[in-house]
């Protein structure tokens, strides 16, 4: 057997048995049939061993001849896959993958697959590598002896099989947690109830299954929390730091914000402005490679919901040690910038500080005092200083509208749970406030980046590239139907150019969905290694600096920084560059996923807002159009559905190209103002049914 093995070996990697079946192996090999079962055995081996591999139509050759590659399954609801490649970012360098190569894979299996020849971006999966869901939440649905739970992710194209005594007492339409204990071939996966949340269709059970379902879990392994504390009992010493706790010094969040990363401070000399931004130094208390950075790095990001927050950092750090809490010392990371008269940037400089801040403000509070009232009892010493903050953002602003900068005013939900427990969901609104905090981080992120590309270390930058051609086409066919004269080139496709459609639109009652269809012409921005720039930003060089309490790109950014400061570029760069790259699309993978968690649960609060408000009546945009019928999206961003058949009675025809519903009576267009009424609520799908009024 040894030899036959040799022999083998040596002829997949020498080339001789190179794509063969089991039966040219033998004729290549010269073996008579009798050597077939000991041919097969050894094959099994190698195969086991993942020394070679073999194809759907049960070809053999070495994983380098046939291309073979790591990725992780995104599968789709209706049967088909992409592969995402190890090491790359999702929708980057992707691969489709039809049904019947998916050889078993389900969603969020590790596998090795090859590409399919003669196509370019088609791929089948010749061998699941690691199953990559071990829990799954769904619905309880009981036989007579057994039963099956259905997922709720649609994307896991699998029921579970549970055997009653495996079920935990679970009764059918009971949500439950399972665990996968088995993957028999050809037959739906085996598992066990490990939990049980209550009936299907509930409110709070829905919520809980949603944020379960992606992993998370608020609290942290006891020793996490324990070396957290012993960290946050540490007392503050300034030592080699600046010390600018005299610096007045405020901090500008939501009411309901209890991790502040940052602190901005601000004063006028000879006519300059020097913008002080004060962010927390989480490094100071997590430790590179220790239990906390190991379960911040798994986490990846804070997860924020209207009722909770799943942290990153544990309370004592994130709520504590680490937040910029008023009338309290806190280390930091400042990054002082000065401007012009004009906004124009003069220079800058970063250093490790000690700061105090001296009021915490929310941003409803400072834009009362900017709109002439004073609310809130803060000084005339802060008022002043805001209303100087208010003048530098606008200049910012006016500077980089003139760079080119894509400044989308794409709606954002605000959910809130009152004192009574009731949803409340008000029109969208972007104040002043927001866009002060918004342009100085900005501000502090592409100093912080230019600083780090300037001394050429390992870095995590935030990058945002052009469109691709095919989407930014589509988007100028879209303003061609609404008579609006875009100009400018899809294959090379500019920030100004984009900026100019906005500045177009920007008093059309259509405004808001060219601001969308825009957005989803874009390219996704990314954490990368590497320097690419910032398309929407017009900005050449970016990062993320301003929020390591609950970011975790911004804390390897500190750290990175930090030795810069001490001198030690070079000790940066031996210990870093091996991380960034997977650290970028580490933390760009856990980025998507805290969006989609918190895109579900949102979209969870808002049908249960309207569910208080059947058959009331709404002004709201189309938003969305597909062959079975419109989007409409209110205000405050509630979107529902309206179906075909709630529409006026024509004879349809759906062109995608144009977001266009026509027929020959009447037509449907994205943009186009409705007045609707809310027709049903479905807490389970999560989606509001409108109809015309």
């Amino acid at each position: 057997m040894d030899i036959l093995r040799k022999k083998l070996t040596e002829g997949f990697y020498g080339g001789k048995l190179e794509n063969k079946t089991q039966e040219e192996i033998l004729r290549a090999l010269r073996l008579s049939p009798s050597y077939k079962k000991n041919v097969r055995k050894t094959l099994g081996a190698l195969l086991k061993e993942g020394i070679i591999l073999k194809d759907n139509a049960g070809r053999y050759g070495t994983p380098e001849n046939m291309g073979a590659f790591k990725a992780r399954v995104k599968a789709n609801p209706q049967g088909y896959a992409f592969l995402i490649p190890e090491g790359k970012a999702e929708r980057e360098n992707d691969f489709f993958v039809p049904k019947k190569y998916l050889n078993g894979a389900l969603d969020g299996d590790t596998v090795l697959a090859v590409p399919m020849r003669g196509t370019a971006d088609e791929a089948k999966i010749i061998k699941i590598e690691e199953r990559g869901k071990k829990i799954v939440i769904g619905v309880f649905q009981a036989d007579r002896r057994a039963g099956y739970v259905i997922p709720d992710d649609s994307a896991f194209l699998s029921d579970i099989f549970v055997p009653y005594a495996l079920s935990a007492g679970a009764e059918d339409g009971d949500k439950v947690v399972a665990e996968i204990t088995s993957y028999p071939k050809d037959k739906a996966v085996g598992g066990k109830i490990l939990e049980i949340l209550g009936r299907d269709g509930e409110f709070s059970v829905e919520e809980e299954a949603i944020i379960r379902s992606y992993g998370y879990a608020e609290r942290f392994p006891e020793y996490v929390e324990t070396t957290a504390e012993n960290a946050a009992a540490e007392k503050i010493e300034i030592a080699d730091r600046r010390d600018l706790r005299n610096v007045l010094t405020i901090t500008i969040d939501g009411v309901d914000t209890r991790d502040i990363d940052d602190a901005v401070s601000l004063e006028k000399i000879n006519g300059n402005y020097r913008l002080g931004v004060h962010i927390a130094d989480v490094s100071r208390y997590v430790k590179f490679n220790g239990c906390i950075d190991k379960e911040a790095y798994r986490r990846g990001t804070s997860v924020y919901f209207p009722d909770r927050v799943i942290p990153m950092l544990p309370k004592a750090l994130s709520n504590g040690a680490c937040s910029l809490n008023e009338g309290e010392d806190r280390y930091a990371l400042s990054c002082f910038i000065t401007f012009s008269a004009e906004g124009k940037r003069i220079n800058y400089e970063i250093c490790e500080s000690v700061i105090n801040s001296d009021r915490r403000m929310t941003y409803d509070e400072v834009t009362a005092i900017l709109n002439g009232m004073n609310c809130c009892g803060a000084s005339s010493e802060i008022a002043d200083m805001l209303k100087q903050m208010e003048q530098l953002c606008l200049l910012l602003e006016d500077n980089r509208k003139r760079a080119g900068e894509v400044m989308l005013d794409v709606k954002e939900a605000r959910i809130y749970v009152n004192e009574k427990g009731e949803i409340e969901i008000p029109d969208y609104e972007r104040a002043v406030s927001h866009r002060i905090i918004e342009q100085f981080m900005v501000s502090a992120n592409e100093a912080v980046a230019e600083f780090a590309e300037k001394h050429k270390v390992p870095f995590l930058y935030r990058v945002h590239e052009k469109p691709a051609p095919e989407k930014a086409n589509l988007l100028y066919g879209f303003l061609r139907d609404l008579g609006i004269n875009a100009k400018g080139d899809a294959e090379n496709a500019r920030p100004a150019d984009y900026q100019k459609i906005l500045k177009q639109v920007e008093e059309k009652p259509y405004a808001p969905i060219v601001n969308k269809v825009m957005l989803r012409s874009m390219q996704k921005a990314r954490y990368c290694e590497e320097n690419k720039g910032h398309f929407g930003l017009a900005s050449g060089c970016y990062c993320h600096f301003t929020s390591p309490i609950r970011r975790y790109p911004d804390l390897f950014v500190h750290r990175v920084i930090k030795m810069i400061l001490t001198g030690d570029a070079a000790g940066a760069t031996a210990k870093y560059a091996p991380l960034a790259p997977s650290a970028a699309v580490d933390t760009s993978e856990k980025e998507r996923q805290a969006d989609s968690a918190e895109r579900d649960v949102d979209d969870l609060y808002k049908v249960a807002y309207m569910q208080e408000r059947l058959g009331e009546e709404f002004d709201a945009v189309v938003s969305g159009v597909v062959e079975s019928g419109i989007f409409a999206e209110l205000a405050n961003t509630v979107e529902g559905f309206i179906r075909l058949d709630y529409l006026p009675a024509d004879s349809y025809e759906y062109i995608a190209e144009k977001f266009l519903l026509k027929g020959s009576r009447h037509k449907f267009k994205i943009g186009d103002g409705l007045r609707v009424k809310v027709a049903g609520c479905d807490i389970g799908t999560r989606r509001v049914q409108f109809a015309l009024a």
